[in-house]
Parts: C-alpha cells; structure tokens; sequence
C-alpha cells in the first residue's frame, strides 16, 4: 500500500536512519509529549483521552527499559530501570487516581532525563569525533 501523506513518510525515514542515542531522545519526545497531552485532557476532564495518552507514554517508558543492557550497562543501567520502573508506576497511580500532579511529577523526570540524554550524546559524539580526527561518524 503507497502511504501518501509525507509527513509520514518523513517521520518513519528519520526513525530507521537515525542514530541510537537520537532513538533515545526520540522517545523521550514522545513521552514528554503524551504526559502533556494526558494533563491537558486531565484539566478538561477527558478522562478518556487523558487514559489514552497515558497508556502511550507508558509504552514508550516500557521501551526504555527493554533497551538498557544491564550486562553492559551495570549499574547505571540496573539504576536507570528502577528509574524508568518508578515512572511506569506512577504514571499507572495518575491514570488510575485522575492526579494530575503524580503526571507532573512524572513530565518533570522525563524532561530531566531527556536533558540529561542530550547532554551524554553530545559529550559522546564529541569523544567520537576526537578519536575520529574530527569526523563525525554518527551524522
């Protein structure tokens, strides 16, 4: 079947050429961008849209932490998956209680570690392209 809409089309070239740690941050969007959708429908008392907003970032947070390489990654991989495990849960607590403070709380760790993502992709990138003489094996 042709997929006519382009912007379709744009989003899943980008997700199948990008790089891990843009994957990462892509995710990270996602979530951030489904906690905000769930609060504003919160606010309005569209408990519905509120639930199907938060069921996706749920998902994408459960997406987190089958990607960690605990072999690899030790323990701050093991301390990332309690992380991402706490976040599951309370976003669980906020869709089932209506809190939308519990959903702020979870938005403002996301945001955190997004930040936090960015930062290390950036220090790594910058070690790669030292070792590489300055070309950018990751673009």
């Amino acid at each position: 079947m042709l997929n006519n809409n382009p912007y379709q089309t744009y989003q899943k070239t980008g997700v199948a050429t990008a790089s891990q740690g843009r994957l990462i941050l892509m995710l990270f969007d996602g979530a951030i961008k489904f906690c905000r959708t769930a609060l504003q429908a919160m606010e309005v008392k569209d408990y519905q849209a509120s639930n199907e907003s938060i069921v996706k970032a749920q998902a994408i947070i459960q997406e987190l932490m089958i990607t960690l390489d605990i072999d690899k990654g030790g323990e701050i991989a093991q301390n990332l998956y309690l992380l991402y495990d706490y976040l599951y849960w309370r976003l669980i607590n906020a869709n089932v209680k209506k809190n939308p403070e519990i959903l702020q709380e979870v938005l403002e760790k996301v945001t955190d570690l997004r930040q936090t993502w960015e930062e290390v992709i950036k220090i790594s990138r910058g070690a790669v392209n030292s070792s590489n003489n300055g070309v950018d094996t990751e673009a």
